[in-house]
């Protein structure tokens, strides 16, 4: 069946915050230790202990910001015992996260060193389930403050002189349930008085995110609003796509049916039911939609790899990974006014990754190359499209075959993204540009495979990966192309002179 999208590129829907490409590093598994921090004595090549390979990896993919330390860790990790000589930080139990006993090395130093590396923000999650408005408030003081101070002095002494830049706090984390299992009526009284002493120093402000809902759950999301908005900058939100019939039985990463493949791929749409559901309350408190809805924690979750750490939950990445990160940022480019940021759970080795590792192997996932591939639409403007799709079918149920996306980045080029979910049938596709005048030359690039579980590995590292895409012609101001199965298509369409 033939697909249509008419883009008007003189009807901007409003800004695409880069900040919906932010990622998500916890302590968990071996996201941090190995996977991003092997330590300067390390044989595996590294700069200040921050191993060389994931760290230019990640460069490519131009990331925004970057979240820390959790997660459920967030509500049990003491930041004091990650700062000052390593040799002399405390051990601890990581007990949300397969029981392992971290030595501490990774800490706020270290952390925000690698922002520093990477050029991204971070955003840092502060501990509400366990910790003190006191030692929340010394964090950021200690992070922040330019001047004469107990924390202060404390971070020169540690060998940095000259505060860091720190824009985004959140003040706990998912405190529904591992954060502390709170009503959110407490929780909303707990966060009125954390957030007090979440202070701006100097020139640095603080944007204040407070904890939000997770899934379809608006009531959290209404007390919230009500009881705080007034206090909050952004409110977050939580939504995996989890595909199996049971939490303890999610389905393999790797091994599964035509039927799953087309599951995954519904629930990762049900992102925009999500968002309007969260969106249409948040708009009845804050109808200027000042607070920003953050999503940060999204992406697949599978069981884990066999014959690994249950707690470490590391998976594999397909292409069906790769379709689910090109519909999901579709849905997050409509939702703009509101989405403000977005961080794909998580950044190395722990469930949607965009790095895999193993000693001193490293691989990209076809996660990752989405994200690259979409780079281009950071703070671009989004614009006003139709989507005329057939329908992919699967046991009596239907989800759009095609999904689409389009924006016009800072230079003038228009930037579309075409995600063809079908994983048999080609897509033809017609895209027609009204309200743009001049002609424009298009290049593309497409990911794809043969197999819907395609995936690279240690052995085959470029199994999956972006090649040119150069099915399609033009003429009249509209682009035929045919989208292969399983596959997502980013065009740029460039102003000629």
């Amino acid at each position: 069946m033939s697909n249509r999208v008419i883009i008007n590129a003189d009807v901007a829907k409003g800004r695409i915050n880069k900040n919906i490409y932010g990622h998500f590093a916890e302590h968990l598994g071996r996201c941090i230790y190995e996977g991003i921090w092997v330590g300067e004595d390390s044989p595996i090549p590294n700069t200040n202990g921050i191993r060389n390979d994931v760290l230019e990896a990640l460069r490519g993919l131009d990331i925004p910001l970057l979240r820390w330390p959790g997660g459920c860790f967030a509500d049990e990790y003491h930041w004091k015992d990650g700062v000052g000589p390593r040799e002399s930080r405390k051990r601890m139990v990581n007990t949300h996260w397969g029981g392992v006993v971290e030595n501490n090395h990774f800490g706020t130093h270290e952390f925000l060193m690698l922002c520093e590396m990477l050029g991204c923000e971070p955003y840092i999650a502060g501990n509400v389930g366990s910790g003190t408005v006191q030692e929340m408030q010394e964090w950021v003081e200690y992070m922040t403050f330019d001047g004469e101070s107990p924390m202060a002095n404390w971070r020169k002494e540690n060998g940095r002189e000259k505060p860091w830049k720190v824009r985004y706090f959140g003040v706990g984390n998912e405190n529904w349930g591992c954060g502390g299992h709170m009503r959110p009526e407490y929780y909303a009284d707990l966060y009125r008085q954390y957030q007090t002493y979440v202070r701006n120093y100097g020139d640095n402000k603080i944007y204040k995110i407070a904890c939000g809902s997770n899934d379809f759950n608006t009531y959290w999301t209404e007390v919230l609003m009500r009881e705080a908005g007034r206090y909050m900058d952004g409110l977050s939100l939580h939504y995996y796509v989890v595909t199996g019939p049971a939490w303890e039985n999610k389905g393999s990463a790797t091994e599964f049916t035509e039927r799953e493949w087309f599951t995954t791929l519904q629930k990762a749409l049900k992102m925009d039911e999500v968002l309007t559901l969260h969106s249409t309350v948040m708009d009845k408190y804050d109808p200027e939609k000042r607070v920003g809805l953050i999503v940060d924690e999204w992406g697949t979750w599978f069981d884990v790899e066999p014959g690994t750490n249950p707690g470490f939950l590391y998976q594999q990445n397909t292409l069906r990974d790769a379709l689910v990160a090109s519909v999901t940022f579709d849905v997050f480019h409509r939702h703009c006014d509101r989405v403000q940021m977005a961080n794909i759970a998580q950044t190395v080795n722990v469930l949607q990754a965009m790095v895999l590792t193993e000693g001193e192997k490293m691989v990209l996932t076809p996660s990752y190359h989405v994200f690259e591939m979409y780079k281009v639409f950071q703070n671009a403007t989004a614009l006003d499209l139709n989507v005329q799709s057939g329908f992919y079918d699967m046991d009596g149920q239907s989800i759009p075959s095609v999904s689409a996306t389009a924006a016009k980045s800072e230079d003038g080029t228009i930037c579309i993204g075409l995600t063809n979910l079908s994983h048999n049938e080609e897509a033809q596709i017609s895209v027609e540009l009204r309200g743009d005048a001049g002609a424009r030359a298009y290049s593309g690039r497409i990911l794809t495979s043969a197999a819907k579980n395609d995936r690279n590995t240690f052995e085959r590292p470029d199994a999956v990966k972006p090649k040119p895409f150069v099915q399609f012609e033009t003429a009249g101001g509209v682009l035929s192309a045919k989208l292969p199965p399983m596959s997502v298509v980013v065009l740029e369409a460039k102003a000629q002179a």
